[in-house]
Protein backbone atom coordinates (compact mmCIF):
# COMPACT_ATOMS: atom_id res chain seq x y z
CA UNK A 1 0.00 0.00 0.00
CA UNK A 2 1.34 3.41 -0.83
CA UNK A 3 2.86 5.03 2.18
CA UNK A 4 0.77 8.41 2.18
CA UNK A 5 -2.44 6.01 2.13
CA UNK A 6 -1.70 4.53 4.92
CA UNK A 7 -1.33 7.92 6.75
CA UNK A 8 -4.77 9.29 5.33
CA UNK A 9 -6.39 6.17 6.52
CA UNK A 10 -5.01 6.90 9.99
CA UNK A 11 -6.28 10.30 9.55
CA UNK A 12 -9.63 8.61 8.24
CA UNK A 13 -10.22 6.89 11.31
CA UNK A 14 -9.65 10.11 13.57
CA UNK A 15 -11.72 12.37 11.65
CA UNK A 16 -14.34 9.72 11.80
CA UNK A 17 -13.85 9.19 15.83
CA UNK A 18 -13.76 12.86 16.16
CA UNK A 19 -16.93 13.45 14.39
CA UNK A 20 -18.91 10.67 16.39
CA UNK A 21 -17.37 12.36 19.65
CA UNK A 22 -19.04 15.87 18.20
CA UNK A 23 -22.11 13.84 17.50
CA UNK A 24 -22.22 12.56 20.94
CA UNK A 25 -21.19 15.83 22.53
CA UNK A 26 -24.30 17.45 20.67
CA UNK A 27 -26.94 15.21 21.90
CA UNK A 28 -26.22 15.77 25.79
CA UNK A 29 -27.66 19.27 25.93
CA UNK A 30 -30.74 17.58 24.48
CA UNK A 31 -30.90 14.60 26.87
CA UNK A 32 -30.78 17.06 29.65
CA UNK A 33 -33.59 19.20 28.28
CA UNK A 34 -35.32 16.17 27.85
CA UNK A 35 -34.68 15.58 31.43
CA UNK A 36 -35.41 18.31 32.76
CA UNK A 37 -38.97 18.21 30.66
CA UNK A 38 -39.73 14.83 32.41
CA UNK A 39 -39.11 17.01 35.69
CA UNK A 40 -41.11 19.19 35.52
CA UNK A 41 -43.71 17.03 34.14
CA UNK A 42 -43.43 15.41 37.65
CA UNK A 43 -43.91 18.10 39.55
CA UNK A 44 -46.72 18.98 37.29
CA UNK A 45 -48.52 16.28 38.34
CA UNK A 46 -47.73 16.54 41.60
CA UNK A 47 -49.17 20.32 41.78
CA UNK A 48 -52.35 19.27 39.36
CA UNK A 49 -53.38 16.94 42.43
CA UNK A 50 -52.48 19.58 45.32
CA UNK A 51 -54.64 21.53 43.83
CA UNK A 52 -57.65 19.48 43.35
CA UNK A 53 -57.01 18.28 46.86
CA UNK A 54 -57.26 22.16 47.82
CA UNK A 55 -60.81 22.78 45.37
CA UNK A 56 -62.15 19.68 46.66
CA UNK A 57 -61.84 20.94 50.41
CA UNK A 58 -63.09 24.65 49.05
CA UNK A 59 -65.75 22.66 47.71
CA UNK A 60 -66.93 20.65 51.14
CA UNK A 61 -66.31 24.12 53.11
CA UNK A 62 -68.94 25.62 50.90
CA UNK A 63 -71.23 22.98 51.63
CA UNK A 64 -71.14 22.74 55.00
CA UNK A 65 -71.60 26.60 55.19
CA UNK A 66 -74.66 25.24 52.78
CA UNK A 67 -75.57 22.86 55.95
CA UNK A 68 -75.15 25.44 58.51
CA UNK A 69 -77.32 27.94 56.82
CA UNK A 70 -80.38 26.23 55.65
CA UNK A 71 -80.31 24.45 59.68
CA UNK A 72 -80.43 28.48 61.20
CA UNK A 73 -83.33 29.44 58.13
CA UNK A 74 -85.35 25.86 59.95
CA UNK A 75 -84.62 27.04 63.58
CA UNK A 76 -86.06 30.75 62.11
CA UNK A 77 -89.11 29.21 60.53
CA UNK A 78 -89.77 26.59 63.55
CA UNK A 79 -89.73 29.81 65.68
CA UNK A 80 -91.94 31.37 63.11
CA UNK A 81 -94.31 28.58 63.35
CA UNK A 82 -94.90 28.23 66.92
CA UNK A 83 -95.31 31.47 67.29
CA UNK A 84 -98.14 31.63 64.28
CA UNK A 85 -101.87 30.57 64.72
CA UNK A 86 -103.22 30.18 61.32
CA UNK A 87 -103.04 26.94 60.11
CA UNK A 88 -102.48 27.56 56.09
CA UNK A 89 -99.48 29.67 57.15
CA UNK A 90 -98.61 26.96 59.80
CA UNK A 91 -98.75 24.94 56.54
CA UNK A 92 -96.87 26.56 54.38
CA UNK A 93 -93.76 26.99 57.21
CA UNK A 94 -93.82 23.78 56.99
CA UNK A 95 -93.13 22.90 53.77
CA UNK A 96 -90.58 25.35 53.77
CA UNK A 97 -89.14 23.38 56.94
CA UNK A 98 -89.57 20.15 54.75
CA UNK A 99 -87.96 21.99 51.56
CA UNK A 100 -84.55 23.07 53.48
CA UNK A 101 -84.74 19.44 55.05
CA UNK A 102 -84.60 17.78 51.69
CA UNK A 103 -81.74 20.32 50.47
CA UNK A 104 -79.82 19.38 53.73
CA UNK A 105 -79.72 15.56 52.94
CA UNK A 106 -79.07 16.51 49.32
CA UNK A 107 -76.13 18.30 50.09
CA UNK A 108 -74.89 15.63 52.74
CA UNK A 109 -74.79 13.37 49.88
CA UNK A 110 -73.06 15.76 47.83
CA UNK A 111 -70.46 16.08 51.33
CA UNK A 112 -69.86 12.12 51.06
CA UNK A 113 -69.48 12.02 48.12
CA UNK A 114 -66.79 14.35 48.51
CA UNK A 115 -65.14 13.26 51.48
CA UNK A 116 -64.70 9.71 49.17
CA UNK A 117 -63.33 11.96 46.00
CA UNK A 118 -60.72 13.49 49.06
CA UNK A 119 -59.54 10.12 50.54
CA UNK A 120 -58.83 8.91 46.55
CA UNK A 121 -57.10 12.18 45.89
CA UNK A 122 -55.50 12.31 48.94
CA UNK A 123 -54.12 8.96 48.20
CA UNK A 124 -53.17 9.41 44.63
CA UNK A 125 -51.28 12.85 45.07
CA UNK A 126 -49.67 10.25 48.23
CA UNK A 127 -48.48 8.03 45.23
CA UNK A 128 -47.82 10.66 42.95
CA UNK A 129 -45.35 12.60 45.36
CA UNK A 130 -43.31 8.65 45.79
CA UNK A 131 -42.95 8.77 42.12
CA UNK A 132 -41.83 12.67 41.56
CA UNK A 133 -39.54 11.87 44.51
CA UNK A 134 -38.19 8.49 42.32
CA UNK A 135 -38.22 10.90 39.55
CA UNK A 136 -36.40 13.81 40.81
CA UNK A 137 -33.68 11.11 42.32
CA UNK A 138 -32.96 9.23 39.09
CA UNK A 139 -32.68 12.44 37.27
CA UNK A 140 -29.81 13.89 39.34
CA UNK A 141 -28.25 10.75 38.82
CA UNK A 142 -28.59 11.15 35.27
CA UNK A 143 -27.50 14.12 35.07
CA UNK A 144 -24.46 13.38 37.31
CA UNK A 145 -23.75 10.43 34.40
CA UNK A 146 -24.22 13.23 31.42
CA UNK A 147 -21.75 15.79 33.80
CA UNK A 148 -19.09 12.42 33.47
CA UNK A 149 -20.02 11.74 30.17
CA UNK A 150 -19.35 15.07 29.07
CA UNK A 151 -16.00 15.69 30.53
CA UNK A 152 -15.14 12.09 29.37
CA UNK A 153 -15.83 13.26 25.54
CA UNK A 154 -14.46 16.39 25.93
CA UNK A 155 -10.82 14.46 26.97
CA UNK A 156 -11.33 12.13 23.72
CA UNK A 157 -11.74 14.89 21.52
CA UNK A 158 -9.01 16.69 23.14
CA UNK A 159 -6.64 14.02 22.32
CA UNK A 160 -7.78 12.64 19.19
CA UNK A 161 -7.79 16.17 17.78
CA UNK A 162 -4.03 16.11 19.19
CA UNK A 163 -3.71 13.05 17.12
CA UNK A 164 -4.96 14.35 13.97
CA UNK A 165 -2.96 17.54 13.60
CA UNK A 166 0.07 15.80 14.57
CA UNK A 167 -1.10 13.50 11.59
CA UNK A 168 -2.42 15.88 9.27
CA UNK A 169 1.36 17.88 9.75
CA UNK A 170 3.02 14.64 8.17
CA UNK A 171 0.85 14.48 5.16
CA UNK A 172 1.17 16.39 1.61
CA UNK A 173 -0.53 19.52 1.42
CA UNK A 174 -2.53 19.55 -1.79
CA UNK A 175 -3.25 15.30 -0.85
CA UNK A 176 -5.03 16.49 2.87
CA UNK A 177 -6.63 19.58 1.20
CA UNK A 178 -8.46 17.06 -1.23
CA UNK A 179 -8.66 14.67 1.80
CA UNK A 180 -10.34 17.18 3.77
CA UNK A 181 -12.78 18.25 0.65
CA UNK A 182 -13.83 14.48 -0.14
CA UNK A 183 -14.59 13.95 3.85
CA UNK A 184 -16.85 16.48 4.26
CA UNK A 185 -18.75 16.36 1.42
CA UNK A 186 -19.00 12.72 1.20
CA UNK A 187 -20.14 12.41 5.38
CA UNK A 188 -18.61 9.11 5.66
CA UNK A 189 -15.31 8.22 4.07
CA UNK A 190 -12.66 9.82 1.54
CA UNK A 191 -10.65 6.81 1.57
CA UNK A 192 -12.23 3.40 0.47
CA UNK A 193 -11.84 0.02 -0.20
CA UNK A 194 -11.66 -1.75 -3.86
CA UNK A 195 -13.22 -5.16 -3.91
CA UNK A 196 -13.30 -6.60 -6.78
CA UNK A 197 -13.26 -3.95 -9.16
CA UNK A 198 -16.27 -2.68 -7.01
CA UNK A 199 -15.16 1.13 -5.25
CA UNK A 200 -16.87 0.52 -1.55
CA UNK A 201 -17.79 4.24 -1.55
CA UNK A 202 -20.25 4.46 -4.22
CA UNK A 203 -20.71 0.73 -4.68
CA UNK A 204 -19.77 1.08 -8.47
CA UNK A 205 -17.52 -0.69 -10.75
CA UNK A 206 -14.39 0.85 -11.70
CA UNK A 207 -12.47 0.83 -15.04
CA UNK A 208 -9.96 -2.10 -15.37
CA UNK A 209 -6.59 0.36 -15.96
CA UNK A 210 -7.86 2.29 -12.55
CA UNK A 211 -8.22 -1.36 -10.59
CA UNK A 212 -4.96 -2.05 -11.88
CA UNK A 213 -3.40 0.92 -10.49
CA UNK A 214 -5.17 0.62 -6.85
CA UNK A 215 -3.47 -3.20 -6.74
CA UNK A 216 0.13 -1.30 -8.06
CA UNK A 217 0.19 0.58 -4.96
CA UNK A 218 2.36 2.83 -6.58
CA UNK A 219 0.37 6.30 -6.52
CA UNK A 220 -3.20 7.44 -5.03
CA UNK A 221 -5.98 6.80 -6.99
CA UNK A 222 -9.44 7.74 -7.14
CA UNK A 223 -13.29 6.74 -8.22
CA UNK A 224 -13.53 8.06 -11.70
CA UNK A 225 -17.55 7.46 -10.16
CA UNK A 226 -17.43 9.19 -6.82
CA UNK A 227 -13.82 10.17 -6.60
CA UNK A 228 -13.10 9.35 -3.44
CA UNK A 229 -9.34 7.99 -2.79
CA UNK A 230 -8.69 4.29 -3.25
CA UNK A 231 -6.84 1.24 -1.76
CA UNK A 232 -6.72 -2.24 -2.53
CA UNK A 233 -8.63 -4.01 0.40
CA UNK A 234 -6.72 -7.53 0.10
Amino acid sequence: MHSELEQLLILQDRDQKIRQIRIEIETVPLRRKSLDAQLAASRSSVETLKHRARQVEVDRTKLELGVGTRAESISRLKTQQYQTRKNDEFQAISHEIERYENEIRKIEDDELELMVLADKVRADLTEEEKKAAATQQSIARQNVDLDEKSRALGSQLQQLTAERSELAGKIDEDLLARFERLFKSKGDAAVVAIEHGVCMGCHMKVTTATASQVRAGKEIVSCENCGRILYDAQ
